[in-house]
C-alpha cells in the first residue's frame, strides 16, 4: 500500500527514542521528511544521524513545558522543509506513585508537561496545518483502564482522549483529522525497568505479557507502523478515534 508520504513533514516530539523515534523511522523510510524534539541534545543528535540527517530530518532540543517550544517546532519544519503535514505529539510519562500519595507539587507540574505541553502543541500545530493534515496524540492505556501506581496517569490521560477528541471536531470542517493512540507495554529504554528481564534488560521477562492476548511485549516498529498509517494520507477517514495498540491487553470496549 501506498500510504502517500512522500515528501510530507511531520513534526514528532519525544521522539528521539522508543515509539517515537520508531515512528520517525516508519515516515522516513516511506519517503517522508521529520522535525523530531527531545530535552536530551545527545539525544537529538543520535536520532538525526540513524534517521539520515540533512535532507530528511532536522533535529530541535526542546521542552513541552515550555511555552515557545510548539512555535519553534513549527517554524523548523517550515524553515527546513517548506511545508508542515501533522504531527505525532508524546510527552514523557508523569512520576509513579498513587494517587493519594502524589504531592500537589507532582500533579502541578505533571500538568504543565503531560496535559498542558501536550494541549498547547496541538493547538499551535493545528493553526499551521492545511486540510489533509493530521494530529496523533500518544497518550497510555491508562486513558481507557487504570494503571496501578500511576496515579497521575490515570488522571490526566483520559482528559486528553477528551480534549482529542473535542479537537477533531473542532478542525473536522478544515479536513484536519486527530487521532489519540494508546499504547499497552512495549520494551523501550524507558520501559525496561517494568518489563526487562533483570539477566538481560533488552529482553521482557517471561510474565510481562502473561496478560496480554498476544502473549508477548510489542516491539516498538510495530507502534511505529500504525502510527505512521494513522498520520498518513491513507488514513484520510479516521478522526477523533483513541486507538488502542496494544496486543488486546485493554479490556475496556
Amino acid at each position: 500500500m501506498d500510504l502517500g508520504l512522500a515528501d510530507r513533514v511531520y513534526v514528532l516530539t519525544g521522539a528521539t527514542r522508543g515509539l517515537g523515534l520508531a515512528t520517525a523511522r516508519s515516515l522516513v523510510a516511506d519517503g517522508a521528511r521529520v522535525v523530531v524534539s527531545s530535552r536530551h541534545p545527545a539525544h537529538v543528535d543520535a536520532a538525526v544521524a540513524e534517521l539520515g540527517g540533512v535532507g530528511k530530518v532536522r533535529g530541535v532540543v526542546a521542552d513541552l513545558a515550555d511555552a515557545d517550544t510548539p512555535a519553534r517546532l513549527v517554524s523548523a519544519a517550515q524553515e527546513s522543509f517548506g511545508r508542515l503535514d501533522g504531527a505525532l505529539l508524546s510527552v514523557g510519562g508523569p512520576p509513579r506513585g498513587t494517587a493519594l500519595d502524589a504531592s500537589d507539587d507532582d500533579w502541578r507540574t505533571s500538568f504543565e508537561t503531560v496535559f498542558l505541553g501536550a494541549v498547547r502543541t496541538a493547538r499551535v500545530v493545528a493553526a499551521a496545518l492545511p486540510a489533509g493534515g493530521a494530529i496523533a496524540l500518544v497518550l497510555s492505556s491508562s486513558a481507557r483502564t487504570p494503571i496501578q501506581s500511576l496515579g497521575i496517569s490515570n488522571g490526566f490521560r483520559p482528559g486528553l482522549v477528551g480534549v482529542a477528541k473535542a479537537m477533531a471536531d473542532e478542525l473536522g470542517p478544515r479536513g484536519v483529522r486527530v487521532v489519540s493512540l494508546l499504547p499497552g507495554r512495549f520494551l523501550t529504554d524507558r520501559t525496561r525497568d517494568a518489563y526487562g528481564d533483570p539477566a538481560d534488560p533488552t529482553r521482557p521477562r517471561a510474565d510481562a505479557a502473561s496478560d496480554v492476548p498476544l502473549r508477548r511485549i510489542g516491539d516498538a516498529a510495530e507502534f511505529g507502523r500504525t502510527a505512521a498509517f494513522l498520520l498518513s494520507p491513507a488514513a484520510s477517514y479516521v478522526t477523533g478515534s483513541s486507538i488502542s495498540v496494544d496486543g488486546g491487553l485493554i479490556r475496556a470496549l
